[in-house]
């Protein structure tokens, strides 16, 4: 994302002064703490007021927790830059993150307030967030970034399908995999934008070679196949039909990964790692399809898509817009490149867990390891998110992507 074009006279905490600083800061908090609590959870050292079970909790906070902020983060910022028009800052800003936070409150409490009350100001964040994004969009006229909407419109449907399943049946199975399906579509059409246009940017300033292939008609079909074969997962997870679109969905998104000359980037962290972490993406596919089958346990390609894909995508792209947007170099700190690998073998710990290799702790190995990424990302960057922009003799313009 290149840095926002205009601002608004604005005075006010600088926290409140572009959507990234208290959504990424909030996501990162959020996933390293519920993971922790997660932990105590399963070793029965703590027991929460909700409604949901241990399992759809632990879920349910992830997608619509963590993963929520951080889309949320990600859009306000980027949708100014597709529009040209001004960024949610300020009230506006401090509404939406106080919906958010509403959210996570109500969910704890669910057992104590009910979870009809629950769901409804749970959703009330991604309700105004689709709100707020729908309205900028068609003010822009920036028509073709309209299915982004459409995205949170499905999860906020999922949302409230967690809720409505969870309360009346007990448990959220279907709900479980329509958001992860949902988010997982929404990450692998920003990544297919972002991911080659990061890339294209640095090669172009070095030596001549392979350059990545930007979006085009081959993404197109790689979303639409991902959206059958996820379609039929979310619908009939074991049937063998399924099995194979999402193999077929697999080796689709392999190729797509390889157009982009991620190979070239290894001397860029904050490059590489968009590129490892999208690979999470066909693993998942792979590992899900080998589920259906009967070959491995679901878990292991959920926590392909969920630890593995949502989280390092996550985490790069988090650190990559906070500095660039807040006038930094693009260069990741040591404190950064250790949150890359610490959520890289979380996700790889949590894998073969899943695939009954190894003892079980390896289970408290991914938990922490998972956590510890999230919340030295939060002391690292805490300053960047809550401090002043830095002036823009500080970013060459060579430097910007």
């Amino acid at each position: 994302m290149a840095p926002i074009p205009r601002l608004r006279a604005y005075e006010g905490p600088a926290l409140l002064s572009y959507g990234f600083r208290p959504f990424f800061l909030l996501a990162a908090l959020q996933a390293g703490l519920t993971v922790l609590v997660w932990l105590l959870i399963v070793t029965g050292h703590l027991a929460m007021p909700t409604s949901f079970t241990p399992v759809d909790w632990h879920v349910h906070e992830m997608l619509f927790g963590y993963q929520a902020a951080a889309v949320a983060g990600f859009l306000l910022t980027a949708i100014p830059n597709w529009t040209g028009r001004l960024p949610v800052q300020g009230t506006p800003l401090l509404v939406l993150v106080l919906a958010w936070l509403a959210g996570r409150v109500a969910v704890a409490l669910s057992a104590v307030i009910g979870w009809r009350l629950a769901m409804a100001l749970d959703a009330l964040f991604l309700l105004l967030l689709a709100g707020a994004a729908a309205r900028e969009i068609v003010a822009g006229r920036n028509w073709r970034n309209l299915k982004v909407v459409v995205l949170i419109g499905l999860l906020l449907m999922a949302n409230l399908a967690f809720h409505l399943e969870a309360g009346l049946a007990g448990s959220a199975d279907f709900a479980r995999r329509f958001a992860i399906a949902v988010v997982l579509l929404l990450v692998a059409l920003i990544a297919g934008r972002i991911v080659p246009s990061f890339t294209r940017n640095w090669l172009a300033q070095r030596q001549q070679g392979r350059m990545p292939v930007p979006f085009g008609c081959y993404d197109k079909v790689v979303l639409a196949a991902s959206a059958a074969a996820l379609g039929l997962w979310v619908a009939l997870p074991d049937a063998h039909a399924t099995g194979v679109a999402l193999a077929v969905a697999s080796g689709l998104h392999l190729f797509r990964l390889a157009r982009w000359a991620g190979e070239r980037t290894w001397r860029n962290p904050l490059l590489v790692i968009l590129h490892i972490g999208y690979l999470f993406v066909p693993l998942g596919f792979a590992l899900t399809a080998a589920a259906s089958l009967g070959f491995v346990t679901p878990a292991a390609g959920l926590h392909a898509w969920t630890a593995g894909a949502f989280g390092t995508m996550t985490l790069a792209v988090m650190s990559r817009a906070s500095l660039g947007h807040t006038g930094r170099p693009l260069v990741a700190t040591a404190a950064t490149q250790l949150c890359y690998g610490l959520v890289v073998i979380g996700t790889v710990a949590r894998i073969c867990s899943a695939l009954g290799h190894g003892p079980v702790a390896l289970l408290h190995v991914a938990g922490l390891s998972w956590s510890l990424a999230f919340l030295i990302f939060a002391a690292d960057y805490w300053q960047v998110l809550t401090g002043s922009r830095l002036a823009p003799k500080a970013t060459p313009a060579a430097q910007r992507a």
